[in-house]
Protein backbone atom coordinates (compact mmCIF):
# COMPACT_ATOMS: atom_id res chain seq x y z
CA UNK A 1 0.00 0.00 0.00
CA UNK A 2 1.30 3.44 -0.91
CA UNK A 3 0.57 6.11 1.65
CA UNK A 4 0.40 9.76 0.55
CA UNK A 5 3.05 12.40 1.20
CA UNK A 6 1.83 15.71 2.63
CA UNK A 7 4.03 18.68 1.78
CA UNK A 8 4.00 21.16 4.65
CA UNK A 9 5.23 24.68 3.94
CA UNK A 10 6.52 26.23 7.15
CA UNK A 11 8.48 24.67 9.98
CA UNK A 12 6.81 26.08 13.09
CA UNK A 13 4.98 24.38 15.92
CA UNK A 14 1.76 24.03 13.91
CA UNK A 15 3.64 21.91 11.37
CA UNK A 16 5.23 19.93 14.21
CA UNK A 17 1.86 19.08 15.76
CA UNK A 18 0.20 18.37 12.40
CA UNK A 19 2.99 15.93 11.60
CA UNK A 20 2.43 14.27 14.98
CA UNK A 21 -1.26 13.79 14.13
CA UNK A 22 -0.36 12.09 10.85
CA UNK A 23 2.00 9.52 12.39
CA UNK A 24 -0.71 7.07 13.62
CA UNK A 25 -2.26 7.16 10.14
CA UNK A 26 1.02 6.31 8.44
CA UNK A 27 0.98 9.62 6.58
CA UNK A 28 4.41 10.81 5.50
CA UNK A 29 5.37 14.48 5.68
CA UNK A 30 7.83 16.51 3.65
CA UNK A 31 8.72 19.85 5.20
CA UNK A 32 9.87 23.15 3.67
CA UNK A 33 11.55 24.93 6.56
CA UNK A 34 13.55 28.13 6.96
CA UNK A 35 16.24 26.52 9.13
CA UNK A 36 17.13 23.04 10.48
CA UNK A 37 16.42 24.35 13.98
CA UNK A 38 12.77 25.18 13.32
CA UNK A 39 10.24 23.42 15.54
CA UNK A 40 8.97 20.91 12.95
CA UNK A 41 12.38 20.43 11.30
CA UNK A 42 13.57 18.79 14.51
CA UNK A 43 11.07 15.93 14.20
CA UNK A 44 10.20 15.46 10.48
CA UNK A 45 12.58 13.13 8.66
CA UNK A 46 12.25 14.66 5.17
CA UNK A 47 13.22 18.33 5.45
CA UNK A 48 14.04 20.79 2.69
CA UNK A 49 15.68 24.05 3.79
CA UNK A 50 14.61 26.91 1.55
CA UNK A 51 12.71 30.13 1.01
CA UNK A 52 8.94 29.72 0.57
CA UNK A 53 8.89 33.05 -1.27
CA UNK A 54 10.92 31.59 -4.17
CA UNK A 55 8.79 29.86 -6.81
CA UNK A 56 11.55 27.53 -8.05
CA UNK A 57 12.15 26.37 -4.48
CA UNK A 58 8.44 25.69 -4.05
CA UNK A 59 8.26 23.75 -7.31
CA UNK A 60 11.29 21.61 -6.41
CA UNK A 61 9.83 20.97 -2.96
CA UNK A 62 6.44 19.98 -4.37
CA UNK A 63 7.89 17.13 -6.43
CA UNK A 64 6.90 13.87 -4.81
CA UNK A 65 4.15 15.47 -2.69
CA UNK A 66 0.55 14.40 -3.10
CA UNK A 67 -0.80 17.63 -1.60
CA UNK A 68 0.60 20.91 -0.30
CA UNK A 69 -0.60 22.60 2.89
CA UNK A 70 0.75 25.24 5.27
CA UNK A 71 1.49 26.20 8.85
CA UNK A 72 1.34 29.91 7.93
CA UNK A 73 -0.42 32.09 5.34
CA UNK A 74 2.57 33.96 3.89
CA UNK A 75 3.28 32.07 0.64
CA UNK A 76 2.68 34.51 -2.25
CA UNK A 77 -0.71 33.91 -3.82
CA UNK A 78 0.70 33.91 -7.36
CA UNK A 79 3.12 31.10 -6.43
CA UNK A 80 0.25 28.95 -5.22
CA UNK A 81 -1.60 29.54 -8.49
CA UNK A 82 1.54 28.42 -10.34
CA UNK A 83 1.68 25.20 -8.30
CA UNK A 84 -1.97 24.51 -9.09
CA UNK A 85 -1.25 25.12 -12.77
CA UNK A 86 1.48 22.48 -12.45
CA UNK A 87 -1.21 20.03 -11.32
CA UNK A 88 -0.29 20.00 -7.63
CA UNK A 89 -3.23 20.05 -5.16
CA UNK A 90 -2.88 23.06 -2.84
CA UNK A 91 -5.13 23.02 0.24
CA UNK A 92 -6.38 25.53 1.10
CA UNK A 93 -6.11 26.87 -2.44
CA UNK A 94 -4.97 30.39 -3.33
CA UNK A 95 -8.52 31.66 -4.01
CA UNK A 96 -9.43 30.77 -0.42
CA UNK A 97 -6.12 31.55 1.28
CA UNK A 98 -5.97 35.13 -0.02
CA UNK A 99 -8.77 35.97 2.42
CA UNK A 100 -6.45 35.07 5.32
CA UNK A 101 -3.49 36.80 3.68
CA UNK A 102 -5.14 40.13 2.91
CA UNK A 103 -7.44 41.74 5.47
CA UNK A 104 -8.89 44.11 2.89
CA UNK A 105 -9.88 41.25 0.60
CA UNK A 106 -11.29 39.36 3.58
CA UNK A 107 -13.45 42.26 4.74
CA UNK A 108 -14.79 42.87 1.23
CA UNK A 109 -15.75 39.21 0.81
CA UNK A 110 -17.41 38.95 4.21
CA UNK A 111 -19.40 42.08 3.43
CA UNK A 112 -20.48 40.55 0.11
CA UNK A 113 -21.78 37.36 1.75
CA UNK A 114 -23.48 39.21 4.60
CA UNK A 115 -21.22 38.21 7.50
CA UNK A 116 -21.21 40.78 10.35
CA UNK A 117 -17.90 42.57 10.89
CA UNK A 118 -16.68 45.74 12.63
CA UNK A 119 -17.24 48.83 10.49
CA UNK A 120 -14.19 49.34 8.32
CA UNK A 121 -12.61 50.63 5.13
CA UNK A 122 -9.20 51.00 3.50
CA UNK A 123 -7.68 54.39 4.34
CA UNK A 124 -5.15 56.30 2.26
CA UNK A 125 -3.36 58.49 4.83
CA UNK A 126 -3.72 59.92 8.37
CA UNK A 127 -6.20 62.53 7.15
CA UNK A 128 -8.37 59.73 5.77
CA UNK A 129 -8.27 58.08 9.21
CA UNK A 130 -9.70 61.28 10.69
CA UNK A 131 -12.49 61.19 8.11
CA UNK A 132 -13.18 57.54 8.92
CA UNK A 133 -13.40 58.34 12.65
CA UNK A 134 -15.88 61.11 11.86
CA UNK A 135 -17.97 58.64 9.86
CA UNK A 136 -18.02 56.30 12.87
CA UNK A 137 -19.10 59.10 15.15
CA UNK A 138 -21.94 59.98 12.82
CA UNK A 139 -23.08 56.42 12.25
CA UNK A 140 -22.43 54.78 15.59
CA UNK A 141 -25.06 52.38 16.90
CA UNK A 142 -26.89 52.94 20.13
CA UNK A 143 -25.63 50.72 22.94
CA UNK A 144 -28.59 49.60 25.08
CA UNK A 145 -28.66 50.51 28.76
CA UNK A 146 -27.77 47.58 30.99
CA UNK A 147 -25.29 46.23 28.41
CA UNK A 148 -22.38 48.26 29.75
CA UNK A 149 -22.88 51.18 27.41
CA UNK A 150 -25.43 53.26 29.29
CA UNK A 151 -27.06 54.55 26.12
CA UNK A 152 -23.90 56.19 24.73
CA UNK A 153 -23.21 56.26 21.01
CA UNK A 154 -20.27 54.17 19.80
CA UNK A 155 -17.95 55.61 17.14
CA UNK A 156 -15.07 57.99 16.48
CA UNK A 157 -11.62 57.69 18.04
CA UNK A 158 -10.09 55.40 19.15
CA UNK A 159 -9.74 53.64 15.78
CA UNK A 160 -7.99 50.32 15.05
CA UNK A 161 -5.52 50.42 12.15
CA UNK A 162 -4.11 47.25 10.57
CA UNK A 163 -1.67 46.61 7.77
CA UNK A 164 -3.63 44.50 5.30
CA UNK A 165 -0.87 41.85 5.07
CA UNK A 166 1.65 40.30 7.41
CA UNK A 167 0.32 41.02 10.90
CA UNK A 168 -0.08 38.41 13.65
CA UNK A 169 -0.09 38.22 17.47
CA UNK A 170 -0.71 41.95 17.75
CA UNK A 171 1.97 42.88 15.21
CA UNK A 172 0.81 45.19 12.42
CA UNK A 173 -2.08 46.44 14.58
CA UNK A 174 -2.39 49.88 16.20
CA UNK A 175 -5.10 51.36 18.39
CA UNK A 176 -4.88 55.09 17.74
CA UNK A 177 -6.46 57.60 20.09
CA UNK A 178 -5.72 60.81 18.19
CA UNK A 179 -5.09 62.01 14.63
CA UNK A 180 -1.41 62.47 15.49
CA UNK A 181 -1.02 58.78 16.35
CA UNK A 182 -2.48 57.73 12.98
CA UNK A 183 0.75 58.36 11.04
CA UNK A 184 2.74 55.34 12.31
CA UNK A 185 0.99 52.54 10.34
CA UNK A 186 1.54 54.30 7.01
CA UNK A 187 5.33 54.33 7.39
CA UNK A 188 5.49 50.71 6.26
CA UNK A 189 4.28 51.75 2.81
CA UNK A 190 1.52 49.12 2.59
CA UNK A 191 -2.28 49.54 2.47
CA UNK A 192 -3.93 50.17 5.82
CA UNK A 193 -7.34 48.97 6.97
CA UNK A 194 -9.22 51.12 9.48
CA UNK A 195 -11.80 49.53 11.77
CA UNK A 196 -14.01 50.66 14.58
CA UNK A 197 -12.79 49.71 18.04
CA UNK A 198 -15.48 47.26 19.02
CA UNK A 199 -17.01 47.49 22.49
CA UNK A 200 -16.85 43.79 23.26
CA UNK A 201 -17.37 41.57 26.27
CA UNK A 202 -14.83 38.94 25.26
CA UNK A 203 -13.16 37.27 22.31
CA UNK A 204 -14.43 33.96 20.97
CA UNK A 205 -13.25 31.56 18.28
CA UNK A 206 -15.26 29.21 16.09
CA UNK A 207 -13.13 26.48 14.51
CA UNK A 208 -14.34 24.31 11.63
CA UNK A 209 -12.76 21.85 9.21
CA UNK A 210 -13.90 21.31 5.63
CA UNK A 211 -12.85 18.69 3.07
CA UNK A 212 -12.69 18.98 -0.75
CA UNK A 213 -15.92 17.05 -1.21
CA UNK A 214 -17.75 19.44 1.13
CA UNK A 215 -17.95 17.51 4.39
CA UNK A 216 -17.51 19.87 7.34
CA UNK A 217 -17.39 19.64 11.13
CA UNK A 218 -17.53 22.33 13.80
CA UNK A 219 -15.81 22.34 17.20
CA UNK A 220 -17.48 23.99 20.21
CA UNK A 221 -17.08 27.77 20.29
CA UNK A 222 -14.31 28.73 22.72
CA UNK A 223 -13.37 31.80 24.72
CA UNK A 224 -9.93 33.19 23.88
CA UNK A 225 -8.21 35.45 26.40
CA UNK A 226 -5.42 37.69 25.15
CA UNK A 227 -2.52 39.32 27.00
CA UNK A 228 -0.62 42.07 25.16
CA UNK A 229 -2.13 40.96 21.86
CA UNK A 230 -1.06 37.33 22.30
CA UNK A 231 -3.40 34.43 23.07
CA UNK A 232 -2.90 33.40 26.70
CA UNK A 233 -5.83 31.14 27.64
CA UNK A 234 -8.51 29.23 25.73
CA UNK A 235 -11.56 27.80 27.49
CA UNK A 236 -13.63 25.12 25.74
CA UNK A 237 -16.53 25.55 25.51
CA UNK A 238 -16.91 29.30 26.10
CA UNK A 239 -18.45 29.56 29.57
CA UNK A 240 -21.90 31.08 29.82
CA UNK A 241 -22.32 31.52 26.07
CA UNK A 242 -25.96 31.61 25.05
CA UNK A 243 -26.80 28.47 23.09
CA UNK A 244 -28.39 30.43 20.24
CA UNK A 245 -25.35 32.71 19.92
CA UNK A 246 -23.00 29.72 19.97
CA UNK A 247 -25.02 28.07 17.20
CA UNK A 248 -24.97 31.32 15.22
CA UNK A 249 -21.17 31.48 15.50
CA UNK A 250 -20.73 27.85 14.41
CA UNK A 251 -23.08 28.29 11.45
CA UNK A 252 -21.29 31.51 10.47
CA UNK A 253 -17.92 29.74 10.47
CA UNK A 254 -19.28 26.84 8.41
CA UNK A 255 -20.81 29.27 5.92
CA UNK A 256 -17.56 31.22 5.60
CA UNK A 257 -15.67 27.97 4.95
CA UNK A 258 -18.13 26.99 2.23
CA UNK A 259 -18.41 30.42 0.57
CA UNK A 260 -14.63 30.90 0.49
CA UNK A 261 -13.90 27.34 -0.60
CA UNK A 262 -11.71 26.55 2.39
CA UNK A 263 -10.15 23.10 2.56
CA UNK A 264 -8.64 22.23 5.93
CA UNK A 265 -8.94 23.96 9.28
CA UNK A 266 -10.49 27.42 9.52
CA UNK A 267 -10.40 29.50 12.70
CA UNK A 268 -12.85 32.40 12.83
CA UNK A 269 -11.86 34.83 15.57
CA UNK A 270 -14.88 36.70 16.92
CA UNK A 271 -15.88 39.58 19.16
CA UNK A 272 -18.88 39.04 21.43
CA UNK A 273 -20.28 42.56 21.73
CA UNK A 274 -21.97 44.13 24.71
CA UNK A 275 -25.19 44.45 22.73
CA UNK A 276 -25.44 40.71 22.07
CA UNK A 277 -23.83 40.24 18.63
CA UNK A 278 -20.87 38.31 17.29
CA UNK A 279 -18.57 40.07 14.80
CA UNK A 280 -15.76 38.50 12.78
CA UNK A 281 -12.34 39.83 13.74
CA UNK A 282 -9.83 37.64 11.84
CA UNK A 283 -9.61 34.44 9.78
CA UNK A 284 -6.85 31.81 9.90
CA UNK A 285 -6.79 28.94 7.37
CA UNK A 286 -4.59 26.47 9.22
CA UNK A 287 -4.51 24.86 12.64
CA UNK A 288 -4.77 27.65 15.19
CA UNK A 289 -3.86 28.47 18.77
CA UNK A 290 -7.55 28.57 19.70
CA UNK A 291 -7.79 24.90 18.69
CA UNK A 292 -4.82 23.50 20.63
CA UNK A 293 -7.20 22.32 23.36
CA UNK A 294 -8.51 19.70 20.92
CA UNK A 295 -5.27 17.67 21.18
CA UNK A 296 -6.42 16.32 24.54
CA UNK A 297 -9.97 17.62 24.88
CA UNK A 298 -11.68 16.49 21.65
CA UNK A 299 -12.32 13.09 20.13
CA UNK A 300 -10.48 14.23 16.97
CA UNK A 301 -7.96 17.07 17.22
CA UNK A 302 -7.81 20.03 14.86
CA UNK A 303 -4.48 18.68 13.60
CA UNK A 304 -5.82 15.21 12.81
CA UNK A 305 -8.86 16.67 11.06
CA UNK A 306 -6.68 19.05 9.05
CA UNK A 307 -4.65 16.08 7.81
CA UNK A 308 -7.84 14.21 6.97
CA UNK A 309 -9.29 17.22 5.16
CA UNK A 310 -6.31 17.97 2.92
CA UNK A 311 -6.22 14.26 1.93
CA UNK A 312 -10.02 14.22 1.41
CA UNK A 313 -10.50 11.51 4.04
CA UNK A 314 -13.70 11.35 6.11
CA UNK A 315 -13.49 13.82 8.98
CA UNK A 316 -13.37 12.78 12.62
CA UNK A 317 -15.73 13.55 15.48
CA UNK A 318 -15.06 17.06 16.88
CA UNK A 319 -17.01 16.61 20.12
CA UNK A 320 -15.27 17.25 23.47
CA UNK A 321 -14.16 14.40 25.73
CA UNK A 322 -14.78 16.30 28.98
CA UNK A 323 -17.14 19.06 30.12
CA UNK A 324 -14.25 21.56 30.26
CA UNK A 325 -10.83 21.80 28.64
CA UNK A 326 -8.43 24.70 29.19
CA UNK A 327 -5.33 25.53 27.16
CA UNK A 328 -2.76 27.99 28.50
CA UNK A 329 0.23 29.06 26.42
CA UNK A 330 3.69 28.72 27.92
CA UNK A 331 5.66 31.85 27.12
CA UNK A 332 9.38 32.25 27.54
CA UNK A 333 10.58 34.23 30.54
CA UNK A 334 13.81 34.62 32.49
CA UNK A 335 13.93 30.91 33.40
CA UNK A 336 15.23 28.90 30.42
CA UNK A 337 15.43 25.44 32.06
CA UNK A 338 11.79 24.40 31.70
CA UNK A 339 12.53 20.68 31.76
CA UNK A 340 13.51 20.81 35.43
CA UNK A 341 9.95 21.98 36.19
CA UNK A 342 8.43 18.76 34.80
CA UNK A 343 8.94 16.88 38.06
CA UNK A 344 6.79 19.34 40.01
CA UNK A 345 4.12 19.79 37.31
CA UNK A 346 3.64 16.09 36.57
CA UNK A 347 3.65 15.07 40.23
CA UNK A 348 1.17 17.79 41.15
CA UNK A 349 -1.24 16.99 38.30
CA UNK A 350 -0.98 13.52 36.70
CA UNK A 351 -3.73 14.46 34.21
CA UNK A 352 -1.76 17.47 32.93
CA UNK A 353 -0.77 17.42 29.24
CA UNK A 354 2.40 19.34 28.34
CA UNK A 355 3.21 20.20 24.72
CA UNK A 356 6.60 21.80 24.05
CA UNK A 357 7.79 23.07 20.67
CA UNK A 358 11.58 22.59 20.84
CA UNK A 359 12.18 26.35 20.68
CA UNK A 360 14.86 28.37 22.41
CA UNK A 361 13.36 30.17 25.38
CA UNK A 362 13.09 33.92 24.81
CA UNK A 363 10.99 36.39 26.84
CA UNK A 364 7.44 36.52 25.49
CA UNK A 365 7.96 33.79 22.88
CA UNK A 366 5.45 30.95 22.60
CA UNK A 367 7.48 27.86 23.47
CA UNK A 368 4.69 25.45 24.39
CA UNK A 369 1.26 25.04 25.92
CA UNK A 370 -0.50 22.96 28.54
CA UNK A 371 -3.93 21.35 28.43
CA UNK A 372 -6.08 20.38 31.38
CA UNK A 373 -9.59 18.98 31.47
CA UNK A 374 -12.26 17.91 33.93
CA UNK A 375 -15.72 18.51 35.36
CA UNK A 376 -15.07 21.70 37.35
CA UNK A 377 -14.06 24.79 35.38
CA UNK A 378 -12.43 26.64 38.29
CA UNK A 379 -10.28 23.61 39.07
CA UNK A 380 -9.34 23.07 35.41
CA UNK A 381 -8.39 26.75 35.01
CA UNK A 382 -6.28 26.78 38.17
CA UNK A 383 -4.39 23.63 37.16
CA UNK A 384 -3.58 24.98 33.70
CA UNK A 385 -2.49 28.40 34.94
CA UNK A 386 -0.33 26.89 37.69
CA UNK A 387 1.44 24.53 35.28
CA UNK A 388 2.10 27.23 32.67
CA UNK A 389 3.32 29.63 35.34
CA UNK A 390 5.59 27.05 36.96
CA UNK A 391 7.11 26.10 33.59
CA UNK A 392 7.78 29.77 32.90
CA UNK A 393 9.17 30.38 36.38
CA UNK A 394 6.61 32.96 37.51
CA UNK A 395 5.20 30.46 40.03
CA UNK A 396 7.70 28.65 42.25
CA UNK A 397 5.55 26.56 44.59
Amino acid sequence: MTFPVVGMVGGGQLARMTHEAGIPLGIRFKLLSDTPQDSAAQVVSDVVIGDYRDLDTLRDFARGCDVITFDHEHVPTEHLRALEADGIPVRPGPEALVHAQDKGVMRAKLDAIGVPCPRHRIVADPEDVVRFAAELRGGGHEVPSGKGGGGRRAGGFPVVLKTVRGGYDGKGVWVVETPEEAAEPFRAGVPVLAEEKVDYVRELAACVVRSPHGQAVAYPVVESRQVNGVCDTVIAPAPGLDEALALQAEEMALRIAKELGVVGHLAVELFQTRDGRVLVNELAMRPHNSGHWTQDGAITSQFANHVRAVLDLPLGDPRPRAPWTVMVNVLGGDYPDMYSAYLHCMARDPKLKIHMYGKDVKPGRKVGHVNTYGDDLDDVLERARHAAGYLRGTITE
